[in-house]
């Protein structure tokens, strides 16, 4: 990471029902024309003394006009299990926690088939065939 780049963080909230710290980010990179989300966890984590990064969630990114500077949004929850509770799922695959299973279509197309020809619980016992 550049010497250049500075981070200032501002509008800190504590939201403890969901067991975070939200706040913006923004960032200063006169030399860059924008810095990747995963050299911002790790100077966030030096920033708030967190051992895990992956706790860490950035998003919504809008670089002004002109370069220089970006703005952004960031969350850091308490523990890993309430980030895979709380966090979207595009979230935590974009952050590497979890992996989706890639099925062929015409394994979606034969279960939406069978789906069709039962009822009631019976409909959400019907599984993929591996």
């Amino acid at each position: 990471m550049s010497q250049a780049v500075s981070i200032s963080i501002r509008k800190v909230k504590n939201n403890i029902l969901l067991g975070r710290k939200q706040f913006i980010v923004d960032v200063f990179h006169p030399e860059k024309p924008s810095i990747p989300k995963k050299e911002l966890q790790k100077k966030l984590a030096e920033i708030f003394k967190i051992s895990d990064e992956s706790t860490i969630s950035l998003f919504g990114f809008k670089t002004r006009f002109g370069g220089l500077r970006s703005t952004g949004f960031g969350f850091i929850y308490n523990n890993i299990t309430l980030t895979r509770n709380t966090e979207p799922l595009y979230r935590l695959v974009r952050n590497n926690l979890v992996e989706i299973q890639k099925i062929s279509s015409k394994q979606r197309k034969e279960r939406k088939n069978r789906a069709k020809k039962t009822r009631g619980k019976e409909k959400s016992k019907i599984k993929f065939v591996n």
